[in-house]
């Protein structure tokens, strides 16, 4: 889930963080550019983890900062592909589902990828899966007694693999226009999105399994 990548950059130290020593100055420095920040291809920066080279400070003619050339690594989220993680269900619509790790949002389950048959319930806003069920439409799935359905609720704690991962990197600016007809901004995307599966056994909201488990000790015991 957390990878290390290494990073150079050139980072300018303030008169006022002369003080402190080099090393902790240039890595509040790096924390505050980095933490927090998507970089393209390689994932959401969390912290500095540490500094491999750094070079002599220097200053610049005009403005008194102590500029230092430096390679560091950064701790970095990124799942791979086919690594299992568990997170939270955060909303649900008939598109899929989106969950959240409590620093990371942009985690979605389309509906192609979650266990079928499903449907979406809009009375519970949320998905529901008929286990060993041979129907197929929604309307008929929206048919079925409730004590039937296993929902995948807000905020609760599911097990999904990830499938791939998607950076964006959309231009800023105002609406653009060709030959005098304004063009209408298509919505923003979030810079990193990953997208999940639970269409497989084991995979999916964890109370999902928990009984099963428990048969099964239950039954080597006996």
């Amino acid at each position: 889930m957390f990878q290390l990548s290494i990073i150079k950059d050139t980072i300018p130290i303030h008169p006022q963080h002369f003080g402190i020593p080099a090393d902790q100055a240039i890595t509040n420095e790096l924390n505050k550019k980095y933490a927090n920040r998507v970089l393209h291809d390689v994932g959401l920066c969390i912290c500095v983890f540490d500094l491999t080279q750094v070079g002599e400070g220097k200053v610049r003619y005009g403005d008194g900062f102590l500029w230092y050339k430096v390679v560091f690594r950064l701790v970095v989220f990124r799942p791979f592909a086919s690594e299992v993680i568990i997170a939270k269900v955060k909303s649900s619509d008939k598109d899929g589902v989106r969950l959240t790790l409590g620093f990371f949002d942009d985690i979605y389950i389309p509906s192609a990828y979650l266990p079928q048959p499903t449907a979406f319930d809009p009375n519970e806003r949320a998905h529901f899966w008929l286990p060993d069920s041979s129907l197929t439409t929604t309307h008929e799935l929206l048919d079925t007694p409730l004590t039937e359905r296993m929902y995948i609720d807000q905020g609760e704690a599911i097990r999904v693999r990830v499938e791939v991962d998607e950076f964006y990197d959309d231009e800023p600016g105002p609406p653009k226009a060709a030959e005098g007809v304004q063009i209408k901004r298509e919505p923003r995307r979030p810079p990193y999105t990953i997208i999940c599966s639970i269409a497989e056994q084991g995979l999916g909201p964890i109370s999902w399994w928990n009984g099963s488990a428990q048969e099964g000790d239950a039954m080597e015991e006996g």
